[in-house]
């Protein structure tokens, strides 16, 4: 029995040993990591000094020694203890306390390794009893106050942590809790009531509780996260032992056949035993890597692989469905969860939305759970960790399989919106979620609420385009609608207007032509009043006949009727003519006519009813918008490779801004419709189409204030008529060519 409690006493110190290196090598720098290094060192120191100092095998006084060791190093670990669950808590206010009371902790842990705890040692049995001293009491007192303060602390932040921080609390509390209060009393309080001191050997068997629990807290919650050092570990100590007791199982029953034999065969033997074990512990050794990565590993998942899926799929579409449907996969596939599903909040385009990953959705809607996550106060919600301040959320998640609920939030100016929630089922292996899991999904998750708000952003886009389209073509149709009535009503108009046209052109010919009759004295002789009444008969009509002409020009060119018709044209008699019919509308207005004829002019191609229409428009504008006492010159010019018409004035030009406009249908200057209301807008729009109909070019050049020169251009090499040579004109004519616009 004496050897079964050595053993355990040997293995829990040297357990806690191991732990306590592994931690301080994965980082020596943290301060929980110390504390429990120094914890474990202590917690060893005892045990083997409680170990020697009950063998009976050693003197009174080495036992004596050995037990200023237990006292010491039992009161220094539970300091130790207690600051490892200040540490492990985060507890800033324990730890202030806490270093308030280290100098008096440190003076009772160092009182306690001398005669005033423990005076002398006598023998009982199989162990030595101790005879304790003055300030015994004083030792049991402080280290009942270390261990409950422990469990306290412990016990507090349990509850009100979180995560992984509340389930490596929880473990820690539970095999604290049962072990703590036997170890006291096994080890010191009913010894020193019952003076039977061979209870001190079932105190240290119980050491193994929190061991065991530091170690499950180690490989199941990751605490200090050398999970892989301690299974790795195991792996070799486990291989080794059974290598070592199978070699020293068969080199007994060896020695023991071959008792016998010569030395020298027993030595061959040995040594062939000892090549086989070395041959195969590195298969062994791989077995057991097998195994416990089986046992421990199978959830294990390089994060950068997840991150460089996850990028693929965000980069690779903007259909939300499609890319959170890979994303759930992936997640599912390197976590081996039961399943990741999305809840969606709904949009102006669609409806709230559930994207399913490998699992059924009845039983849950973004509304229940927005609910029930509203007063959490975390991004990341583990059922495991809720408390009883959210039972109803983790009733839910209960009964839909639910393991992780983690919220999708965009953040924007201080204000948060809600873009949905990712769900996770428990992993498959049956294990919890970590804090590298909890990392991963924290960074999956800040990645996805962007890629969301960007799909989102295209859905809308998309939605706003097919309404739109729609709109579109609803108008496009109404537009047809009404256009083809209003073709209807323009073909109407056309017809009146051409029929308008023609009946008034008949009567205002004649009544244009008796009034020349009687101006020029065929019915006898005028008074001075009624030549002048007379006159703005003729000129009001000629106005009309004017009118009517542009207005069946314009319905020709509507209706597809607009021909040009070219015969030898002598521009000269043209705006000879022109004048002569505009001179006495000039004259009444105090205007002076200047019109130099040219000595010779070729004929040109031209339709020459539609010519005298333009030459008469660009005179007839200058006449109305010139003021009294004006000068109007006429001008044509031969060219070398073109001839040229233009009509110079002095009148109230064009605004710059409106010249663009000018030429346009309908469109008249701003103080052109104040010099001459009853315009049409008509003259120029039909003077820029016949010219262009002819293959010639509109001359326009005007400044507010300062007058207007308008004209045509042709060329020669297009225009001239049958018989007539491209000769060079004559000096006069290309003298008078050489004349700038004024």
């Amino acid at each position: 029995m004496q050897d079964f409690y050595l053993i355990i006493n040997w293995v829990v110190a040297i357990a806690m040993l191991g732990l306590g290196f592994a931690a301080l090598l994965k980082n020596h720098r943290l301060t929980l990591n110390k504390f429990f290094a120094l914890f474990t060192v202590a917690i060893a120191v005892w045990i083997i000094a409680s170990v020697l100092s009950n063998d009976m095998h050693n003197t009174q006084r080495f036992s004596v020694i050995g037990n200023y060791f237990v006292f010491f190093f039992s009161f220094l670990a539970s300091y130790l203890l207690l600051w490892f669950a200040v540490a492990l808590a985060k507890d800033a206010k324990a730890a202030r306390h806490l270093r308030r009371c280290t100098i008096p902790i440190l003076l009772v842990a160092i009182v306690s390794g001398t005669p005033l705890v423990v005076s002398h040692v006598h023998k009982q049995g199989e162990v030595y009893a101790v005879d304790f001293g003055p300030l015994a009491v004083l030792y049991g007192l402080g280290l009942v106050v270390l261990l409950g303060s422990t469990l306290i602390v412990l016990h507090r932040n349990a509850k009100r942590t979180t995560g992984e921080d509340r389930a490596h609390l929880s473990v820690v509390y539970r095999s604290m809790v049962v072990a703590l209060p036997i170890i006291v009393a096994t080890d010191f309080i009913l010894p020193a009531a019952t003076g039977w001191f061979g209870l001190t050997n079932i105190a240290i068997l119980f050491m193994a509780i929190p061991t065991v629990g530091l170690y499950y807290s180690v490989v199941r919650f990751r605490l200090f996260n050398i999970r892989f050092i301690i299974v790795r570990s195991m792996a070799y100590v486990l291989t080794l032992g059974i290598v070592a007791v199978t070699y020293g199982s068969i080199s007994y029953y060896l020695a023991s056949f071959l008792s016998n034999k010569n030395e020298a065969t027993q030595v061959i033997l040995n040594v062939a035993l000892i090549a086989i074990a070395v041959t195969i512990y590195p298969p062994l050794i791989r077995l057991f890597r097998r195994i416990t990565n089986k046992l421990f590993y199978r959830d294990a998942y390089d994060p950068q692989e997840v991150f460089d899926q996850l990028n693929r799929v965000l980069v690779s579409t903007l259909d939300l469905d499609k890319l959170l449907g890979a994303v759930s996969v992936i997640v599912a596939d390197n976590m081996r969860t039961q399943f990741c599903t999305f809840l969606l909040a709904g949009t102006p385009y669609r409806k709230q939305r559930i994207i399913n990953g490998q699992r059924s959705t009845d039983g849950l809607s973004f509304d229940t759970i927005q609910r029930q996550v509203a007063h959490v106060g975390s991004s990341i919600i583990v059922v495991d960790y809720l408390d009883a301040q959210n039972l109803e959320l983790k009733r839910h998640m209960d009964e839909n399989d639910v393991s992780i609920v983690i919220q999708l939030v965009q953040k924007q100016g201080g204000v948060s919106e809600e873009l949905g929630y990712m769900l996770l089922g428990s992993k498959k292996s049956g294990s919890a979620y970590g804090s590298q899991d909890l990392r991963v999904l924290d960074t999956v998750a800040n990645e996805l609420v962007i890629a969301i708000q960007n799909a989102l952003h295209f859905e809308e886009i998309q939605n706003f385009n097919k309404t739109l389209q729609q709109q579109v073509n609803d108008a496009t149709s109404k537009l047809r609608r009404t256009n083809h009535k209003l073709k209807a009503l323009d073909e109407t108009k056309d017809e009146f207007i051409t029929m308008a046209s023609h009946q008034l052109r008949t009567p205002l010919t004649s009544v244009k032509g008796y009034l020349s009759m009687v101006l020029e004295g065929d019915a006898g002789k005028l008074n001075k009043q009624q030549e002048q009444l007379l006159t703005q008969s003729f000129i009001s009509s000629q106005r009309m006949v004017y009118l009517i002409a542009d207005l069946l020009n314009l319905s020709r060119l509507n209706t597809g009727k607009f021909v040009i018709e070219p015969i030898p044209v002598d521009l000269r008699e043209v705006v000879q003519g022109e004048i002569d019919q505009l001179r006495e509308t000039a004259k009444a207005r105090n205007l002076t006519l200047a019109y130099d004829r040219p000595a010779e002019f070729p004929l040109l191609m031209l339709d020459e009813t539609k010519i005298h229409q333009v030459v008469m428009n660009f005179i007839d504008n200058a006449i109305y918008y010139t003021p009294s006492g004006g000068t109007i010159r006429i001008e044509l010019h031969d060219n070398p490779s073109n001839v040229e018409y233009l009509v110079i004035d002095n009148g109230i030009g064009v605004p710059k801004r409106e010249q663009p406009h000018l030429f346009t249908k309908f469109y008249r200057a701003g103080n052109a419709r104040k010099a001459r209301p009853d315009g049409t807008g008509l003259g120029l729009f039909m003077a820029k189409k016949v010219i262009a109909a002819q293959d010639g070019i509109i001359v326009f050049q005007s400044e507010e204030g300062k007058g207007s020169t308008f004209g045509f251009r042709f060329a020669k090499s297009r225009h001239l008529a049958p018989g007539e040579t491209g000769d060079e004109p004559s000096a006069k004519a290309l003298a008078k060519s050489t004349k700038s616009l004024r």
